[in-house]
């Protein structure tokens, strides 16, 4: 079955306006398959095959001269003199659409695109389905833990893979294939240790001294490897909202995965059953609707404009969207019962903020929306509706 990915139209809006579409995203997010079926008449090479990289360096000119339709090049990165032939092919031939490039690295951290196909590229990002692609597909979609502990990863759901069997082998061939070429990485099983010491900070203010001393690590080294974990789309940072109204904010960033399903594998939970009275289930949720926020933006090409607040006496709102200098505030609890102190951050948020405040938001796991007033309670899976 062919599930139409929200990103694929803007994709196509893009290849008429730029000569070059970087396409990157998590390994295994579906950039591939998107991308073929989008563009069936290029030509589809990927890098990591040995022949072909050895091929395409051997006569790199001719290589891009030779397929008129377009190429489909994956793993580009793998080849970082590619982009600056590239640059002069796109250049002489001045048609829009010529090629498409992805990686599973984030290609805006690396030097050589920005440097050479600035201006000549449209850059996007594909992450694991959304709630709303899910919804309009024949998966099913409706069971909030199965979600969490699943994870959103395509094949998941196309080839019907356990959790159980998915993660561990995702894990091994990412350090494999990513982790072991960085020098900074003597030790694997201290990073895989690390690893699993950020899933358990799922939602957290980040503290890299005290990663650094279970890790038995320097602290410069911790922010080296959240580096890679950023890059290979791992892991994120959500920054803190700022601005001059109160100078006792909290400044740490706080940490999240770009998959629940990935977080709850290296949390060691093993089925579904063991996901409702796990100590970090309410964190796991919380993760699972700020990334759904997040895919809403990416999939229309636009940086999320999200932050969370919080000030030094422990005043919080968990999601803060800023948009044409107005802000949306949300709020997120996995409980199915509403309290009303679940909207104290919003309330106190409100008093300080109240002028550019366009709307707030409680989200829930329950499955019914409550009339509150002012502030809109509603159940995570309005998600499905694909905006906010």
């Amino acid at each position: 079955m062919v599930l139409h990915r929200a990103l694929e139209k803007k994709i196509i809006h893009l290849a008429k306006k730029f000569p070059v579409i970087t396409v990157t995203g998590p390994r295994q997010s579906g950039k591939t398959t998107l991308i073929k079926n989008i563009f069936p008449d290029k030509m589809y090479f990927s890098l990591e095959d040995p022949d072909t990289l050895l091929l395409v360096k051997n006569d790199t000119r001719g290589f891009l001269e030779r397929y008129k339709k377009g190429l489909i090049i994956d793993e580009a990165q793998l080849y970082p003199e590619l982009f600056s032939y590239i640059q002069t092919h796109v250049d002489k031939h001045n048609k829009s659409g010529q090629i498409v490039l992805s990686g599973s690295q984030n290609f805006l951290l690396l030097e050589k695109i920005s440097q050479s196909l600035a201006g000549r590229t449209a850059i996007v990002r594909l992450l694991p389905f959304s709630l709303a692609e899910l919804h309009n597909s024949s998966y099913d979609s409706s069971n909030l833990n199965s979600l969490l502990y699943k994870g959103m990863y395509p094949r998941l759901y196309d080839k019907r893979i356990a959790p159980i069997d998915f993660y561990p082998s995702y894990i091994n061939s990412y350090v494999e294939r990513d982790v072991r070429q960085l020098k900074n990485i003597s030790n694997l099983s201290v990073f895989i240790k690390f690893l699993k010491l950020c899933a358990a900070r799922i939602g957290q203010l980040v503290n890299f001294s005290s990663l650094a001393v279970e890790c038995g690590v320097s602290e410069n080294t911790i922010k080296a490897w959240f580096s890679v974990l950023e890059t290979r789309y791992i892991v994120y940072f959500l920054r803190p909202y700022h601005n001059n109204l109160n100078k006792r904010l909290v400044k740490t960033p706080k940490l999240y995965f770009w998959d629940t399903g990935l977080a709850c594998s290296l949390l060691g939970i093993t089925e579904k059953a063991k996901l409702p009275d796990h100590y970090l289930r309410g964190n796991l949720f919380e993760n699972f609707i700020i990334n759904e926020i997040q895919k809403q933006f990416y999939n229309q090409a636009v940086i999320a404009p999200i932050y969370f607040w919080r000030d030094k006496t422990g005043h919080e709102v968990d999601c803060i969207l800023e948009r044409n200098g107005k802000i949306t505030a949300i709020e997120i609890k996995s409980g199915q019962t509403f309290h009303r102190d679940f909207l104290n951050g919003l309330d106190y948020f409100a008093k300080l903020y109240n002028p550019v405040i366009k709307e707030s938001f409680l989200i829930m796991g329950a499955n019914t929306h409550i009339n509150s007033g002012k502030i809109k309670i509603l159940s995570w899976d309005f998600l499905k509706e694909g905006k906010i």
